[in-house]
């Protein structure tokens, strides 16, 4: 998932794989370059962490989602927002690739989620596309899973402010799991603006051929 700098980002990622796994490519090795030239970091902040291709074949399927946002980030704001969504999510490449549509019904908007797994590095790269704009986020937060509890992050902007990006995933149980979203403005603390909680639902009453029902 990939809400970062729009007022409303959903869970995904573009058509054209082709031309997106380039852009993937390059985003990584943009994000590991930033990283290495700024050495002060929040907690936790790392490019350098890896995972395993089976990390995200646990949310194949249908989800039924809550989704909480923060109405104002990076002003210390703790008005909330809550508004569902409806995720359905496919592996690609034997699972080298993913892709999930997140549909919000009363935004009436939609995002797409790419994954892409780099086999040398054994590290996850995880792209956004809104419906809005219809672009590909030019930087994807990287990481893995260990056990159940994945961490993911980058360097980017927010509104022109230079920030780092944080994607925290829990696997929760078999059917329920947790996504939250955090920036840091100044590099020593993360102000967590998003949480999405899911949980399973069942696809061929959900999901037709690969996306939300709407």
């Amino acid at each position: 998932m990939r809400h970062r700098c729009e007022e409303v980002r959903a869970s995904g990622r573009a058509t054209a794989l082709g031309a997106a796994l380039l852009a993937c490519t390059c985003g990584a090795c943009s994000a590991a370059n930033a990283d290495r030239s700024n050495d002060m970091v929040p907690p936790g902040y790392s490019t350098s962490r890896t995972g395993d291709v089976h990390d995200f074949d646990y949310f194949v399927g249908g989800w039924v989602t809550k989704q909480r946002r923060l109405r104002v980030r990076g002003v210390g704001g703790s008005d909330w927002e809550e508004f569902p969504g409806t995720l359905c999510m496919m592996l690609y490449l034997g699972g080298m690739a993913t892709v999930d549509e997140l549909y919000m019904p009363t935004k009436n908007t939609a995002g797409l989620t790419l994954r892409t797994f780099d086999v040398k590095k054994r590290q996850w790269s995880i792209y956004w596309v809104s419906s809005t704009t219809g672009t590909l986020d030019p930087v994807p937060v990287v990481g893995g899973f260990a056990g159940n509890h994945g961490e993911f992050y980058a360097q980017d902007e927010d509104n022109h402010r230079p920030i780092k990006v944080r994607y925290v995933w829990d696997k929760i149980d078999r059917d329920h799991a947790r996504w939250q979203q955090a920036f840091s403005y100044d590099n020593r603390t993360w102000e967590t603006n998003w949480i999405a909680d899911f949980t399973r639902l069942d696809a061929s009453k959900t999901c037709e051929d690969g996306r939300p029902k709407r």
